[in-house]
């Protein structure tokens, strides 16, 4: 791919063991709503590596002979990397294919992956990520070192991947009247990706706090759109009571407005976003 394409569904993808997960997802998305399907696998560029000081223990010749082998090894590896790299693109494509979706494209870069996002942020329709990558791969709990810095840079919705694919038959909405929640109530009643779907319209507040009109108005807006709807307040923490619900009426898909508070708000009461992210086990799209 020399270009990104226009309004594609984009797949960052390594090689962790929710990869596969992350191309089918971005495969059914790519296919329902009609639009262009790139994969991108992304290199970190590593630091150049650098002998210990041993307090001359070796000699000057031995340290610069040290260095020369770790920075041939070095390049060895980066050579590998790109190897594997353009493996693992292939066979997502071909997962695509296999899942209906031709002419998928992929793409390799090198540098830090939320520059290249960002870069390419006008083009992208739906960012499909991993919720964790190789370094915390396996690891429940862990979020990718930077999926929280590609969700708050990022102006369009990226799912996060977190369990084998499954088409979403009820999907909830986690919705507060924030800007962020308002674009994520606008982009289900505009895209065709979630007709024919159960929507879960919920309201999760500490106790005391009323949504007014807010669940009124914005159930009318999802079943003018042609969506079933149904809608739900909740008291106590919103976190645990997002939790309880989604397993209780077995929501496969969490749509949500992400870091909707200033960082000092967050810092003093906890960030939502973070908490949903690290202890949902269904994929969420994430809006802000």
């Amino acid at each position: 791919m020399q270009q990104p394409m226009q309004n594609m569904v984009l797949a960052g993808i390594d090689g962790s063991s929710i990869s596969g997960a992350v191309a089918d997802y971005a495969a059914w998305i790519a296919k329902t709503v009609g639009s262009p399907l790139a994969f991108l696998h992304n290199i970190e560029q590593s630091p150049s590596p650098a002998v210990a000081d041993l307090s001359g223990s070796i000699g000057l010749g031995s340290r610069e002979h040290l260095l020369d082998e770790l920075t041939e090894l070095e390049a060895k590896r980066g050579k590998l990397l790109v190897t594997q790299g353009k493996m693992m693109l292939s066979q997502a494509v071909e997962r695509a294919a296999q899942n209906g979706v031709t002419g998928a494209e992929s793409c390799q870069r090198h540098g830090p992956l939320t520059e290249t996002l960002v870069e390419w942020e006008d083009h992208i329709r739906v960012l499909v990520l991993g919720v964790r990558g190789e370094l915390h791969d396996g690891q429940s709990g862990k979020l990718g070192n930077q999926l929280e810095t590609i969700i708050r840079s990022l102006h369009k919705p990226v799912l996060v991947v977190n369990r084998n694919f499954q088409v979403p038959k009820r999907i909830m909405l986690a919705y507060d009247g924030s800007e962020a929640a308002g674009k994520a109530l606008d982009m289900l009643c505009t895209s065709p990706l979630y007709k024919g779907m159960q929507c879960h319209l919920v309201y999760a507040c500490r106790q005391g706090r009323q949504p007014g009109n807010l669940l009124i108005e914005a159930k009318a807006r999802l079943q003018n759109a042609g969506l079933e709807v149904i809608s739900a307040k909740l008291d106590g923490s919103p976190e645990q009571q997002l939790l309880v619900y989604q397993q209780a009426e077995d929501i496969q898909l969490m749509v949500m407005g992400s870091f909707g508070h200033s960082r000092l708000r967050e810092m003093i009461l906890g960030s939502l976003t973070l908490k949903m992210l690290t202890q949902s086990n269904v994929p969420l799209l994430m809006l802000r």
